[in-house]
């Protein structure tokens, strides 16, 4: 997984609640491993029924093509558990999405494929959202090492992430790198287990070696 650390790029702005899954990743995405995920990223709203391009849509403007932020609304990435829906975002070349708030499911999911949620509140988000309409050139910065938004104005904020998925996406460690990297300590609890609770799991070497010797 490519590690995280400072992202800085063009930013679009996309301020609508409740855009679920099926929206990011349409299902039709789905049906072939050959699909392009990044150019069927929003298609339900890039492309019209012939498969033109809708200029009005944000991802289709010129200034906002190369984005690598997306600046969103409330419940980001609701609807169903398709993890699909961060690899679009990815391939499409967003490493972020900033937003008052995301779903469960998709926000763990993004977290184990290397895009950052960034929380922040509602006003914030506004602001945000607004500063990059503004501006002649949409460009803010995701910095994960310091755990904070620089936006087209350059004022900052700050936003906090659980410090064991920051320390994953610092380094671009996948669930099960974390999980080895902790072999010593859950080998240490499962012994300690054994001797405060013999009876709630039994002597695996043990019982090998009462084979043996029937």
């Amino acid at each position: 997984m490519e590690p995280f650390r400072i992202v800085e790029g063009v930013a679009a702005p996309m301020p609508l609640d409740n855009i679920d899954t099926d929206a990011i990743s349409p299902m039709a995405a789905g049906r072939s491993t050959a699909t392009d995920l990044g150019k069927m990223l929003f298609a339900h709203l890039r492309y019209d029924l012939g498969g033109a391009e809708r200029p009005e849509f944000v991802l289709n403007r010129p200034r906002y093509r190369e984005s690598r932020i997306l600046v969103a609304g409330r419940n980001f990435g609701c609807g169903s558990s398709r993890e699909r829906a961060v690899w679009a975002l990815m391939r499409f070349g967003i490493r972020a999405v900033i937003a008052p708030s995301f779903a469960d499911i998709f926000r763990d999911n993004a977290y184990q494929n290397g895009l950052l949620p960034v929380v922040l509140d509602e006003a914030e988000c506004g602001a945000l959202a607004a500063a990059l309409e503004a501006t002649a050139e949409p460009v803010m910065a995701v910095d994960l090492e310091a755990c904070r938004v620089t936006g087209p104005d350059g004022r900052r904020v700050g936003f906090a992430v659980p410090e064991e998925r920051r320390a994953a996406l610092l380094e671009g460690l996948e669930e099960i790198d974390v999980i080895l990297r902790m072999e010593a300590e859950i080998d240490a609890f499962e012994r300690g287990e054994r001797e405060r609770r013999p009876w709630i799991k039994p002597d695996r070497e043990g019982d090998q070696a009462a084979g043996r010797t029937m």
